[in-house]
């Protein structure tokens, strides 16, 4: 079970980035840049970080390639050495039996839950896919994973939600269909389950912001109650009522990401504050999309989404290119370019400076 430090933590809101793979030229891992990767999300203030997920290639659970376990056990290491609480999620996916061992995996190497993706079970039903989780559920706690159809997601109903709610052991959702409708289904679920006890992280990357500030309110079977978003751990635990996107678990938080601990700050801030979104921050929401838009390559359906990320660590001197496991899988025609605009555009989004100043320490053998 996941200690009360940490499910706190989780509970509150975290800065969370979706952890890139650093591999060498020849495709292999390069264990000294992995290792700087995840010193960096340490000293930038994150309050944990995902491995084994989309940003980590799922590639990696190749048997010709070998990666899963290495890097989910180098990444426990230098967690573990953090002067301080941090949330360890590994990525798990699959069908049954590979899911399955993967999270024993992931138990055994001291993860908090698992990030559990249903994108291997696209043709399951409702019924087959709530046994899935909830034989994972047996093992290790699970955050629930609604990803985008776009990069191999599926649709996951409200009543799917529902009784996904219904197991003990789901700790959290992070929410990343890039849809607003689908978005209202997990959120609703949640609020009709009464679970004051699952913290929902988005990972809507094209809605950043606006999820991290927007309150939610909605009817529930019970006549006259309101769910109303609010940003304090207590108050959720008060009442289960009470309900608000917490976080972020991101492959947009896996760069800039001293910055991203600034920004989670300044929404928490204006969430208890109370009143309406602050202007500043209604137009970082633009900013921060625009950027994901150029890391991700948007215009491209998505193909750089991976390679962009890697470019920005590249040029941060975090890592050495932007190979990735599939040598087709690089930086779409223009998202260089596109890179290069965000960065002139809005250089008070960017943390080269806090990068530059450390890079060399977190580089150390």
């Amino acid at each position: 079970m996941i200690d009360d430090d940490t499910r706190e933590l989780l509970q509150r809101g975290a800065v969370i980035p979706a952890c890139p793979l650093a591999l060498t030229e020849r495709r292999s891992l390069d264990e000294r840049r992995q290792r700087a990767l995840l010193r960096y999300y340490i000293a930038a203030g994150v309050g944990g970080v995902a491995v084994g997920v989309h940003t980590t290639q799922f590639a990696i659970r190749d048997p010709r390639v070998g990666l899963y376990e290495p890097v989910l056990s180098l990444a426990a290491e230098e967690l573990r050495r953090a002067d301080r609480t941090l949330v360890r999620i590994a990525g798990v996916c699959g069908a049954t039996q590979q899911a399955l061992a993967e999270a024993e995996l992931a138990h055994g190497l001291g993860y908090h839950a698992v990030l559990l993706s249903l994108a291997a079970l696209a043709d399951a039903d409702e019924d087959a896919l709530v046994r899935h989780c909830r034989r994972v559920a047996e093992i290790v706690p699970v955050v629930g994973f609604y990803l985008q159809p776009a990069v191999g997601g599926r649709v996951l109903t409200y009543a799917f939600w529902r009784r996904f709610l219904e197991i003990e052991n789901v700790v959290a959702i992070k929410i990343a269909p890039f849809d607003r409708y689908r978005t209202l289904d997990v959120a609703r679920a949640v609020a009709d389950s009464r679970r004051g006890d699952v913290a929902l992280y988005t990972g809507n990357d094209d809605q950043i912001v606006l999820d991290l500030l927007t309150p939610f309110h909605f009817g529930t079977a019970d006549a006259d109650v309101d769910v109303e978003v609010v940003n304090d751990a207590d108050a959720l635990q008060a009442t289960q009522r009470d309900l608000r996107i917490v976080g972020g678990l991101l492959g947009h938080w896996a760069v800039w990401t001293r910055k991203a601990v600034e920004l989670l700050e300044d929404c928490r801030a204006a969430v208890c504050e109370g009143g309406g979104a602050p202007v500043d921050l209604l137009r970082r929401a633009v900013e921060v999309t625009d950027c994901n838009a150029a890391f991700f390559d948007a215009a491209n359906n998505y193909r750089g989404c991976i390679a962009g990320l890697h470019e920005v660590l590249r040029r941060q001197g975090l890592l050495a290119g932007t190979w990735c496991l599939d040598p087709d899988e690089r930086l779409s025609p223009g998202q260089s370019d596109e890179i290069d605009r965000v960065y002139r555009a809005y250089p008070h989004l960017h943390d080269d400076a806090f990068v530059a100043e450390h890079a060399q320490q977190w580089l150390r053998p």
